[in-house]
């Protein structure tokens, strides 16, 4: 069908299975933010975007040629130009809000105030205030995205659609007959492509590579940013911390390089999990590396005992010259622990 649907377009274009490959990643990437009976209106819809992206490049390129004369030199008053647009954008986003959601959105992002101080100032609950702002950010986007590329929306139905996009809610996608309307509207065909896209960088997880002391200090502020969307206390927030920065040291340390993933659950309870993996030498003997005054390297860090005690659940695997990855998972505290 995809591929049917590109050659409708670009005939026997060099690009064309290009097209068609690029459409199918597309589509299987966002797979799992869209309700299983829009999967073929989508990839219709993606298709369509992505041949008319060829085409508007090779456009953009055929009329600049002629002004083509040091690829490296930057363009500064254009480069002005599309951060104005941006910020401009943004604000015009940011006015369509109401003021509770610009208020507890910018306390959160730009203040760094956490989801409990939140919930203490409005009355209301931690996980309110998470939920409340999941919402505010995927209105935020959509709006962004309006503004943006200057487009009115021709329905009231426009942003009820793309608002069940932007949160990736497939139960009110089909409410809306997002499918369809996708297949009907094309401002919304348009606009849906980052929206859908989005599957690839999920809200609720963040993927870094650690090499370096700096990766660190990057680990250990990512978790507690992200754990701060959940209802943890002051104490939890370092103890997630302490303990990523401590993985991470290992990481450098022995291995060199690696990666931690960093995910918030909401099965079988609300918490935050933190894989640590690396490709190094691995650990010769597990079972002492957890044993109570057991240091990876003789110096004053917690080490893998310090980490176990400090999290609720902790699993490590490990294989001499395969690697070493560290599984640890934080729960919220219900209101009788």
């Amino acid at each position: 069908m995809v591929r049917r649907i590109v050659r409708a377009r670009v005939g026997a274009h060099p690009a064309a299975e290009d097209l068609v490959q690029e459409t199918l990643t597309r589509v299987l990437a966002a797979s799992s933010t869209i309700e299983p009976g829009m999967l073929e209106p989508y990839a219709i819809v993606t298709a369509r975007n992505v041949v008319a992206t060829m085409w508007r490049d090779a456009d953009r390129r055929r009329r600049n040629q002629h002004r083509v004369l040091d690829l490296s030199a930057p363009d500064a008053p254009e480069t002005q130009v599309v951060l104005d647009e941006e910020q401009s954008a943004m604000a015009t986003a940011l006015a369509r809000l109401s003021e509770r959601e610009r208020r507890t959105l910018l306390d959160h992002e730009v203040k760094g105030t956490d989801t409990r101080t939140l919930a203490e100032r409005d009355g209301s609950t931690a996980g309110a205030v998470a939920a409340q702002l999941n919402r505010t950010r995927a209105r935020l986007r959509v709006e962004y995205l309006i503004a943006v590329e200057q487009v009115d929306p021709p329905t009231d139905r426009c942003r009820a659609v793309l608002l069940a996009l932007s949160s990736g809610d497939q139960r009110r996608q089909r409410e809306v007959q997002a499918a369809q309307h996708l297949l009907e509207c094309e401002p919304c065909s348009r606009l849906s492509q980052p929206l859908l896209e989005r599957g690839q960088q999920r809200d609720d997880s963040l993927r870094i590579a650690v090499s370096g002391d700096p990766d660190i200090v990057s680990a250990r502020v990512a978790a507690r940013e992200l754990a701060t969307r959940l209802a943890f206390g002051p104490t939890d927030l370092t103890v997630i911390a302490t303990a990523v920065s401590e993985v991470c040291r290992n990481i450098v340390r022995f291995a060199g390089s690696g990666q931690v993933w960093l995910e918030l659950l909401e099965n079988p309870r609300r918490g935050i999990q933190i894989v640590a993996r690396d490709g190094g030498p691995g650990i010769p003997d597990v079972e002492q590396a957890l044993g109570d005054g057991f240091s990876t390297y003789g110096g004053l860090g917690l080490g893998l005992p310090g980490v176990r005690r400090l999290m609720d659940e902790f699993a490590i695997a490990s294989e001499p010259g395969h690697g070493t990855t560290v599984t640890m998972t934080k729960w919220e505290r219900t209101n009788d622990e």
